[in-house]
């Protein structure tokens, strides 16, 4: 493991603190995984729903995860409970309250507070959050959600794998 590490160039700047940085093959490689699951997501929402905004915070999730896969916030216990977390309190302030920036306002604070609460922050969750509060229309797609999530929370594995493939043959 150590030598992985020292096979991989430090990020210039203040980034460098994140994660060390590849060359640009490499960096390409690594961004492969998480451009295939937003397509593969987008194309599934695209076949079920109409909500297409509901998923848009998974393409950040998606992104942070390529930009540091190791790091706590793209865990895929805090992405899954995140994210879901997000979802079902979008949904319940809308269903109470009604779509607006009340029940936008509200999901936002509570999904922030909950996250530090339970050490799940993943910042893409308050979007989604406000995506679920402020959706127009009477469809719900918690479900589609849920499995979008899982779908991106199996990226998580890619990228830590890819990492590791890309350390074994760069040396």
């Amino acid at each position: 493991m150590s030598q992985d590490r020292k096979s991989l160039k430090p990020i210039e700047g203040a980034n460098r603190a994140l994660r060390r940085r590849l060359n640009l093959r490499g960096e390409l490689a690594l961004a492969i995984a998480p451009t295939a699951v937003v397509l593969a997501v987008l194309a599934l929402v695209e076949a079920l729903s109409q909500q297409r905004l509901l998923f848009a915070s998974l393409a950040s999730s998606a992104f942070l995860i390529y930009l540091d896969p190791q790091h706590g916030t793209n865990s895929v216990r805090t992405l899954l409970i995140s994210q879901l977390m997000a979802a079902g309190l979008g949904f319940i302030t809308y269903t109470m309250v009604g779509p607006g920036y009340l029940s936008g306002g509200l999901a936002m604070v509570i999904t922030i507070v909950l996250m530090i609460v339970l050490d799940v922050v993943h910042p893409p969750a308050v979007a989604t959050s406000l995506s679920f509060a402020l959706r127009s229309g009477d469809q719900s797609n918690l479900l589609l959600f849920a499995l979008a999530v899982g779908i991106t929370a199996t990226l998580v594995m890619l990228e830590k794998l890819s990492l590791w493939v890309l350390a074994r043959h760069s040396s």
